[in-house]
């Protein structure tokens, strides 16, 4: 190519580049190491030594006239990108109202409010591992091999003597067997259990509280249960204690609360009995605290598991624990106002 045909050429170039690369890439085509123009310079050699300086003197005034388009067309193309992220990244900083804020999930709102509760009343918050081995989980617990709760179909198993735990309440084993009582603990955390239905989810979280010291009796778990259930469903619920079996406490009890909904009265949320079930608890049977290494001829004890979705259903009138794990904002952004 000659000088005015690598002229024209760059001229009509640099008007199409609508971008720095594109820009880039003219500048390598023409002012580069192997570029039009470099060739052309490389050229000088095989010109009449009087033709030289003349045309030496045109490649450079023209390599001049390129490097000035290419500087002024850089600064033309930043000046563009500039102006289009003003313009796309503009912040209305005059807008009164406010993007939405996250909150809370449901779950955590009402395992914080127990767990404070707890923490008033003098317990310590610990947690354990989710993967818990046979003996922690079950057999410490005093229950033996032809439970129900072993089934495969009820339990998550890795290896026959590794498995998902069922319960918090093997935290309570760990650290039975490394303190000494007096104990006043609560564990709350994720369980793991074979249940998918409207009231029961295969992954679903747990409070479990222990208190182990002599004279402790059924009359200090009853008034620990009614302080949580005045302070968490309001100062008008009431607790009520009904015999049920445990093989981990003894006596054990099932423990109901005035429903929420109606207060006692009846309606089709506490299936018109007044009373809505909240709980398991009880003694802390003897044979658990001998197999911590615990004298359960000086020490007696209470546990209690509560279920930390079903408090949540309760206290907010939610029909379905699915709703908890299906990420719905319209369900909860109701939980964050």
């Amino acid at each position: 190519m000659t000088i005015d045909e690598i002229k024209s050429s760059f001229d009509a170039q640099i008007t199409k580049c609508g971008n720095l690369t594109e820009l880039q890439e003219l500048k390598v085509t023409y002012l580069g190491k192997s570029g039009e123009l470099t060739v052309l310079l490389k050229s000088i050699k095989d010109l009449p030594a009087e033709e030289r300086p003349a045309f030496g003197a045109k490649v450079n005034e023209l390599r001049k006239q390129m490097e000035d388009r290419i500087a002024s067309k850089t600064e033309e193309l930043k000046k563009a990108v500039l102006e289009r992220r003003l313009r796309e990244e503009r912040v209305d900083v005059s807008r009164t109202s406010c993007p939405s804020r996250g909150a809370l999930h449901p779950i955590t709102l009402i395992e914080n409010q127990i767990c404070d509760l707890m923490v008033a009343m003098g317990f310590e918050v610990l947690s354990g591992p989710e993967i818990e081995t046979d003996y922690y989980n079950f057999q410490a617990l005093n229950i033996p091999y032809d439970h129900p709760a072993r089934d495969m179909q009820d339990t998550f198993y890795i290896t026959e003597s590794i498995l998902l735990r069922t319960q918090t309440s093997a935290m309570q084993v760990r650290i039975m067997e490394q303190r000494k009582p007096p104990l006043k603990i609560v564990c709350p955390g994720k369980v793991f259990r074979s249940d998918n239905d409207a009231s029961h989810s295969p992954v679903f979280h747990q409070i479990e509280g222990l208190v182990v010291d002599k004279n402790v009796t059924l009359c200090d778990l009853k008034g620990t249960l009614e302080y949580i259930a005045s302070h968490l469903f309001g100062p008008q619920t009431k607790v009520r204690f009904r015999p049920s079996y445990f093989p981990f406490t003894e006596p054990s009890v099932e423990v109901d609360l005035t429903c929420s909904n109606c207060g006692g009265k009846g309606c089709a949320l506490c299936k018109e009995t007044g009373w809505i079930e909240l709980l398991g608890a009880g003694m802390v049977n003897p044979v658990v605290l001998e197999n911590c290494g615990i004298d359960s001829k000086r020490y007696t004890g209470y546990a209690f598991g509560i279920g930390v979705e079903r408090a949540a259903m309760i206290k907010f009138g939610i029909p379905d624990i699915r709703l908890f794990y299906e990420n719905d904002q319209r369900f909860l952004k109701q939980f964050g106002k």
